[in-house]
């Protein structure tokens, strides 16, 4: 029998990527994750892309959440939070753990578990542990599913500035003097530990900062004038990390470069200067996130030191073996060497963060820096590359 005269099924459309948005999660910069997913939200095409929004809250639930992007801004200097966005107190989330199978499945207790749909990629806006370290990027290459950003490698040693330090210095980036003690050496010998920090202080002078090791947004840091603030610095640094990260300071203007991989590899972006903020003793917390202050983009260098620190930030990117996007931040010395302090495998990424405000001064706006950073995790495959 023909079946030519037979009326046609019409055809499909074609289904469009679908784009998981994961933020919150268990670290300090919980609050700070929220508002970057507000802004990716509100930025990301969605005529060209399905969006399903995941919050992790305080305590690791993964929560569905309003799509509601006007919801996740800094009220009354107080960041918000994925609880007051959860459709429920008690649903979750799941992510499939078969790489053949992306199905995102919503489970509440007493409830049929619903089917959300196949996941195509991940954008993980999550700062600090639990989620930049590495452990998130575990969990999506275990399930198979793309993912903005670097990989797990990468991830973990952007997160933990101690090897973040080792990997640079091995690479030939110089990098400031820093002396590290790790939680078993304070469990051993408190007074020991102490000393090791008294002592680089008597080599390196005064002031110092003192870190969490594996902390982001100026979260935990505390600028030590003398012997006496020390032990108060430490108790603060040990309330986010129990490894702690002690630098001298350096004289000498804050730099910071944005990279962003383009189909032909990483670029760097215009790079940009912090000024001191005047009513903070450095670029801490509330300097960057609730006062909002301002940098100078571009930054006022010479061609010759723009072209160095974007030759530098690439250097870096390169050599943590990073992915999608990172900003390299330096000190530009008052010998006019650049030193690199950090990178961040996910930086802040607010409109008002440094990292789009570079790119924006660069040519690419914040739509389609949220664009190409999908399109770079849908090139590429999950597993070892």
């Amino acid at each position: 029998m023909s079946t030519e005269n037979l009326p046609q099924s019409p055809e499909q459309p074609p289904r469009k990527p679908r784009v998981a948005v994961v933020f919150g999660g268990r670290s300090s910069e919980h609050g700070i994750s929220v508002v970057t997913a507000g802004a990716v939200l509100k930025a990301i095409d969605r005529t060209k892309y399905d969006v399903l929004p995941i919050g992790i809250t305080q305590d690791g639930r993964w929560a569905l959440t309003a799509d509601e992007p006007e919801r996740m801004a800094i009220v009354d200097r107080r960041p918000p939070s994925v609880d007051a966005l959860a459709e429920s107190d008690e649903g979750g989330v799941i992510l499939p753990v078969d790489p053949a199978n992306r199905e995102v499945v919503y489970s509440e207790p007493g409830s049929v578990p619903k089917a959300l749909g196949e996941v195509d990629v991940v954008f993980p806006v999550l700062h600090g542990p639990y989620g930049e370290d590495g452990t998130l990027q575990g969990l999506l290459e275990l399930s198979g599913v793309p993912y903005v950003g670097s990989g797990v490698l990468s991830s973990a040693v952007g997160q933990d500035k101690e090897y973040m330090k080792r990997v640079f210095t091995s690479f030939g980036l110089g990098v400031g003097p820093y002396v590290v003690v790790r939680p078993r050496e304070w469990e051993r010998d408190e007074t020991a530990a102490r000393k090791k920090i008294v002592d680089f202080a008597g080599e390196h002078g005064w002031p110092l900062f003192v870190k969490p090791a594996r902390a982001g947004s100026s979260i935990g840091i505390t600028k030590v004038d003398d012997l006496s603030g020390l032990d108060e610095a430490i108790a603060e640094a040990q309330r986010h990390d129990p490894k702690i990260l002690v630098e001298a300071a350096l004289r000498g203007r804050e730099i910071e470069c944005g990279v962003l991989e383009f189909e032909d590899g990483p670029r760097a972006s215009a790079p940009a200067e912090i000024p001191t903020p005047e009513a903070h003793a450095y670029y801490d917390f509330e300097a960057k996130y609730i006062d909002s202050t301002p940098g100078i983009v571009p930054a006022p260098l010479t061609p010759e030191e723009t072209a160095e620190v974007q030759r530098l930030a690439v250097d870096a990117f390169e050599a943590a073996s990073c992915e999608g996007l990172v900003r390299a931040d330096f000190f530009l010395t008052e010998d006019g060497e650049f030193v690199i302090n950090e990178i961040n495998t996910m930086p802040g990424f607010t409109p008002i963060s440094m990292y789009p405000q570079m790119w924006q001064a660069s040519g690419v706006s914040y739509p389609e820096l949220v664009d190409r950073l999908v399109q770079a995790a849908l090139r590429r495959s999950t597993g070892l590359r």
